[in-house]
Formats: C-alpha cells, sequence, structure tokens
C-alpha cells in the first residue's frame, strides 16, 4: 500500500470571534495580542483566564505556545488551551488534539487527539472536520477508512471555509462510485452542529488507492 502522510498543522493564528459574551477586558487583551503589545495583552487576559473565561485561557495558552509576552512553555500552554477546551471552546478543543496528536507539548495520544478532535467537529469546527476527515480516508490514528465519512467531514469542512477540504473532496470523489457520493452528501445534508457526526457509513469501506 501507497504511504500516506498525514500531519495536522498547529493552528497559529487566533479567532477572536467569541463563542459568548466577553468579561470586561478580553477585548482590549486580544487587541493588543494583534497590536504585538503582549505585556498589555497578559496584563489584561491573565485575571480573565483564572477566573474561567474560556476565550481568556485559549488566547493565553498561545501566548504560552508561542512564547509572546510570557517564556515559551508548552506544558502550561497545554493546560490553558484544555482548559478552555472542557469549557467547549471548540478552538481549543481542536488545539488540544493536534497537541495530542502530534507529540508537541503532549504525549503523542492518538486516541486521545481523535476525541478533542471530534468534539470540536462536532461544534462545526472546519479545521477539526478536515483533519477527522483526513483520519478516516487514509485509515490512520486507529480510525477506519471509510470514504464516505471522509467526504462527508470534507463536505461540511468545505462549506465552513477549508480550501484543503475541498482539494481533498474533489481527490477522493474520482475514487468513488455514484452511490458513495449520495449517501456522503446525504449525511452532509440531514448533520446539524452539536449532534454526534456518524462514525461509519453504509458503502464507504470500499475503496482504491
Amino acid at each position: 500500500m501507497k504511504k500516506q502522510l498525514f500531519a495536522v498543522a498547529f493552528a497559529c493564528g487566533l479567532g477572536l470571534g467569541m463563542q459568548a459574551p466577553a468579561l470586561a477586558g478580553f477585548a482590549e487583551g486580544a487587541s493588543a495580542y494583534n497590536a504585538r503589545r503582549y505585556d498589555v495583552a497578559l496584563r489584561e487576559i491573565m485575571p480573565l483566564a483564572k477566573a474561567g473565561n474560556a476565550d481568556a485561557q485559549h488566547l493565553l495558552g498561545l501566548m504560552y505556545y508561542m512564547g509572546r509576552g510570557v517564556k515559551r512553555d508548552y506544558k502550561t500552554a497545554l493546560e490553558w488551551h484544555r482548559k478552555a477546551a472542557v469549557q467547549g471552546k471548540a478552538d481549543a478543543q481542536y488545539v488540544v488534539g493536534a497537541m495530542y496528536y502530534t507529540g508537541n507539548a503532549a504525549p503523542q495520544d492518538h486516541k486521545i487527539a481523535v476525541q478533542w478532535f471530534r468534539r470540536a467537529a462536532e461544534q462545526g469546527h472546519a479545521d477539526a472536520q478536515h483533519a477527522l476527515g483526513l483520519m478516516y480516508r487514509y485509515h490512520v490514528a486507529g480510525m477506519p477508512q471509510d470514504v464516505v465519512i471522509a467526504y462527508m467531514l470534507w463536505n461540511l469542512s468545505s462549506a465552513g471555509g477549508n480550501t484543503n477540504a475541498t482539494e481533498q473532496r474533489a481527490a477522493v470523489a474520482r475514487l468513488m462510485t455514484q452511490e458513495q457520493i449520495e449517501e456522503a452528501q446525504a449525511l452532509s445534508r440531514n448533520w446539524k452542529p452539536g449532534t454526534a457526526l456518524p462514525t461509519t457509513s453504509r458503502s464507504g469501506a470500499a475503496v482504491g488507492n
């Protein structure tokens, strides 16, 4: 079987769209971060993160990961990202999954990585959907090979703006039967954010190389 290369890139950018109203100070801290005034960002963000604000925890984790305004510390970065992830912050869930998948900042554990990717993907996180699609397509991280589920995930990810997913979907479609494509499209239409993603399909196990 042809060797497949799979990599999950760490999300180095910061999406400032907040899932819930932020506490006073977060907007100032985020603006300071984007302006590279990391000392100001840290002063605004740290108290919010300690108070349990998931957006602040996610940003603080990024600062520790990148060494911006603080000494680079991967272990502390993981701790803050995980605090945000447990609260349901999809961006943080994706980052925690990537850390466990790559073994960067955490012991490599593909099973835990898949769990975090799935939690983010089920919230509609496009990058997490793309990552899961790769796992189903190439039978990695303990996932069964299923091109229908991969196509479905890339369909959702593409709709969320992930251009790599658009390309992957087009490539795998050339290997699929019409029945498989129709099943994948139906699964995409019927899925709603906040609900469980399917783990198997009816027709997706059979695929060429």
